[in-house]
C-alpha cells in the first residue's frame, strides 16, 4: 500500500541498554496494540462527537492495513487492534525485531520513531504494544506477627484506622506479572481470622498462574521471575484483604510493557474503583519510557482523578537515585504524576520510633538496603495544590516540579506479616505502603456522607482547613527526624525535617483524624 505516512511525535525509542538485536520478528507472528486518540478522558455520557469520528476513521485505516479492531473504548479514547508483524510494520513504518538482554531474556522490540498514515495525523497520539521491553519495576520489598512483623490488627492500631471492613468498596490492584496463589490467600485469612475476600482476577492479555504447579508449567527462563513477582502480588492482595476483608478486590494482570500500563488504566476508568493500588514504576527519566507513553499514562491518571479514583502509587525503594547512577536525583513514574497519591516509606527503629526508611546504602542490593523514594519531578510541573510547598530540586537548573511523596507508611523493618508458598513471609517496601493507603482511603470513603464519597484524595492533604493548617499536617503524624533519602550515587538526598518533606511527605496517617477532616 503506497500511502503517505507522518512521524508520530514522542514515539522515539532508543535501543534498550544491554540488549542485542538477534533477528527480525517473523512476519506472521501475532501482535496486539493499543492505539490512543487525542482528547481527555470523558465520562460515558459525555463522549464528544470528535472522539467518535476519530475512532471510526482510525478503525477504517487500521483495517485497510489488514489489522483487526478488537475493541473501541470511547471513554479513555483507545482502540485495541491485532494482526501479524508484517501488517504492523506496514501500518506504522517500523521494523520489529527480536532482542535479548541478560536481565529480561528475549523480547520483541523496536528502535527509532513510529510513523502513522497521514490521515490519522492529529487524531492518533500513541501506539503501544509493538515493543515489549519492561517499563515496570516492583518497589520491592515490632508487631505480633512472624519475627515481629505487623499483622492487620497491628497496622490498624499503628495508623488508627476508623471502624469498618471495606464493605461496599471496590479496591483495585495493578499487577504486571506474577500470579495469585489461592491456597496462600486462604491460609493468610485463616491465620488472621478473616473471611474469604472477594478477589476477582481481571486478565488483560495476561493469564496469571494460580499455583506453584502452574508456575512449573512455564518455560524455565520465566519461572524465577514468576515466583518473585507472585510473592509481591500476594503481598498486595493480602494487605488489602487483611484491612478491607469485605471489599471487592479486582486484580488487574497486564504485561509489563508500555501497552500494559494503558490497559490497566483503561480498565480502572471502566470499573471506577474507589482506589487503585500500584506498586510498580520506573524512573521518569529512564530512556525506556517514550514521551508518548508518559503523556498517555498521565492523561489517563488525570481522567481517573476526575472520576474520583485515588491511584495510590509506591514512590520507590531506591532513594533519590531511583536506580539511575548518574549523580543526579530522580523520581519514579507514575508516582511523580500530579494525579496520584504518591506513597513513601518508613520503618520502626530499635527504640520503637517510626522514622523514615533508610537502610545502607540507600538503594536495593542483593544483600539488602533501600530508602524511601522522593524528590522533585523533572517532567511534571508543580500542581496548584502544592504551590505552597517549598522544596527545591537537588538538580541545578531543574524545573519547579511536582514533589513526591505525599505521605508514607511502613516499608522497612519489621515488615508485614504475610504468607507465601505456605510459609510466613515478612515483606515490605513502598510496594506495601501503597496498598495500605489504598485500604485506608476505602475504609474512610465508606464512612463519609454520600456527597463526599469517591473524590480524588491527594489535593485535600494540602487544603487549609478552618484552623489555618493543611489537612496533611493535622491528620498525619509527622516523621521529622532520621536519615535523608540519599542513595550512592547520588551522594546527597532530600532531608527529613519537621513538616512536609520529600522523603515521607506529610508523614504517616491517623485514619480517624483523616476521616474527621474529610467530613
Amino acid at each position: 500500500m503506497n500511502e503517505q505516512h507522518v512521524a508520530l511525535a514522542g514515539s522515539t525509542r532508543p535501543a534498550m541498554a544491554g540488549a542485542t538485536r538477534l533477528r527480525d520478528a517473523h512476519p506472521e507472528d501475532p501482535v496486539k496494540v493499543t492505539v490512543t486518540l487525542r482528547g481527555q478522558v470523558a465520562p460515558a455520557d459525555q463522549i464528544p462527537d470528535e472522539r467518535r469520528q476519530d475512532a471510526e476513521e482510525t478503525k477504517a485505516v487500521l483495517e485497510r492495513y489488514g489489522l483487526t479492531v478488537d475493541e473501541v473504548r470511547l471513554e479513555p479514547g483507545s482502540i485495541v487492534a491485532s494482526g501479524p508483524v508484517a501488517a504492523m510494520n506496514a501500518a506504522f513504518k517500523t521494523n520489529l525485531g527480536i532482542y535479548h538482554s541478560p536481565q529480561h531474556g528475549e523480547f520483541r522490540g523496536r528502535e527509532g520513531e513510529l510513523h502513522i498514515p497521514a490521515g490519522l495525523e492529529g487524531k492518533v497520539t500513541g501506539v503501544f504494544g509493538l515493543d515489549q521491553r519492561q517499563v515496570a519495576r516492583r518497589r520491592e520489598a515490632g508487631g505480633s506477627g512472624f519475627r515481629g512483623a505487623l499483622t492487620p490488627d497491628d497496622l490498624e492500631r499503628q495508623y488508627n484506622f476508623p471502624a469498618g471492613d471495606g464493605a461496599g468498596q471496590k479496591i483495585a490492584i495493578a499487577e504486571f506479572g506474577g500470579g495469585l496463589f489461592d491456597d496462600d490467600l486462604r491460609a493468610f485469612c485463616a491465620a488472621h481470622n478473616l473471611p474469604a475476600p472477594q478477589v476477582r482476577i481481571v486478565p488483560l492479555d495476561f493469564d496469571p498462574p494460580r499455583s506453584m504447579q502452574d508456575v512449573k508449567q512455564l518455560p524455565p527462563a520465566e519461572q524465577k521471575f514468576a515466583v518473585e513477582a507472585t510473592g509481591e502480588v500476594m503481598m498486595d492482595v493480602e494487605i488489602v484483604a487483611g484491612l478491607c476483608p469485605a471489599a471487592e478486590i479486582p486484580v488487574y494482570f497486564a504485561v509489563f510493557d508500555q501497552r500494559g500500563w494503558i490497559e490497566v488504566l483503561d480498565q480502572a476508568i471502566a470499573d471506577k474503583p474507589v482506589t487503585l493500588s500500584v506498586s510498580w514504576g520506573l524512573s521518569e527519566d529512564d530512556p525506556n519510557w517514550s514521551q508518548t507513553a508518559l503523556n498517555q499514562i498521565n492523561k489517563r491518571l488525570q481522567g481517573a482523578a476526575d472520576l474520583g479514583i485515588t491511584v495510590c502509587v509506591a514512590s520507590g525503594d531506591d532513594g533519590s537515585g531511583d536506580q539511575i547512577p548518574d549523580g543526579r536525583a530522580h523520581v519514579d513514574f507514575p508516582s511523580s504524576s500530579p494525579f496520584v497519591l504518591s506513597v513513601g516509606g518508613t520503618m520502626i527503629d530499635p527504640s520503637d520510633r517510626e522514622v523514615s526508611w533508610w537502610e545502607a546504602p540507600g538503594h536495593r542490593t542483593r544483600t539488602g538496603g533501600g530508602a524511601s523514594g522522593g524528590g522533585v519531578s523533572t517532567k511534571f510541573d508543580r500542581p496548584d495544590y502544592q504551590k505552597h510547598i517549598n522544596v527545591d530540586s537537588l538538580n541545578p537548573g531543574s524545573i519547579r516540579g511536582r514533589v513526591v511523596p505525599d505521605i508514607a507508611a511502613l516499608a522497612g523493618s519489621p515488615g508485614y506479616d504475610l504468607i507465601f508458598q505456605g510459609a510466613p513471609f515478612p515483606a515490605g517496601g513502598t510496594s506495601a505502603s501503597a496498598p495500605l493507603w489504598a485500604s485506608l482511603i476505602a475504609r474512610i470513603n465508606a464512612l463519609l456522607p454520600a456527597e463526599r464519597q469517591q473524590r480524588f484524595f491527594t489535593p485535600f492533604l494540602y487544603d487549609t482547613g478552618t484552623n489555618g493548617r493543611p489537612l496533611g499536617e493535622v491528620a498525619c503524624r509527622d516523621i521529622a527526624a532520621a536519615h535523608d533519602n540519599a542513595s550512592h550515587p547520588p551522594a546527597v538526598g532530600y532531608p527529613v525535617k519537621p513538616g512536609y518533606d520529600a522523603v515521607t511527605g506529610w508523614g504517616v496517617p491517623d485514619g480517624v483524624a483523616l476521616l474527621k477532616g474529610l467530613h
